[in-house]
């Protein structure tokens, strides 16, 4: 009989999922976690599978106990702050946001989200600013250079609007 480990069920587990067996997946990464309590990549795929499951609460516990072990992972952070704001708590998204561009201020995924959050607060200069940083640190980052159009409209900055304009034309075009 083979020996189980935590590497050959994590992605035993991931496979699950990606098949949309999540329920499986879950119990994987459960059996798994029972063997490495602090190995915070099991805890992280397990939040990712609540989540794409639909279960959101298990998800931000899981997310959450993988922040804990490892709160220096920007994905994890980055992962955390898109479940809080879907599941409506903004401003705790946002101050996850700030945790994770502590950690790296060149990463556009925290800059964009940062952005969306200003956005849906109708704090459209501090949406502005963030949609900028992001694309200051992914020229060509599709989501970031939409949103900043959007953001760019409801400032009345038509110069800005017509410039994200041609550059997502431009995007779309290669």
């Amino acid at each position: 009989m083979m020996k189980e480990n935590c590497e050959k069920l994590n992605n035993q587990a991931i496979a699950l999922a990606q098949e949309g067996a999540y329920d499986e997946a879950i119990a994987c990464f459960m059996r798994a976690i029972t063997m490495e309590n602090q190995n915070y990549l099991l805890w992280f795929n397990l939040g990712v599978t609540y989540r794409d499951a639909g279960d959101l609460k298990n998800a931000l516990s899981a997310m959450e106990h993988a922040y804990y072990i490892n709160p220096d992972d920007e994905e994890v952070v980055e992962t955390l702050a898109v479940l809080l704001y879907s599941m409506n708590n903004p401003h705790e998204a946002m101050q996850y946001c700030f945790l994770g561009l502590n950690l790296n201020d060149k990463n556009a995924h925290l800059w964009n989200t940062l952005g969306v959050i200003f956005f849906n607060m109708e704090e459209y200069q501090d949406a502005s600013e963030a949609f900028e940083m992001a694309l200051t640190n992914s020229p060509y980052y599709y989501d970031a250079l939409f949103n900043l159009r959007d953001t760019y409209e409801e400032l009345g900055n038509k110069a800005g609007r017509e410039e994200c304009e041609r550059r997502l034309k431009e995007l779309d075009n290669k």
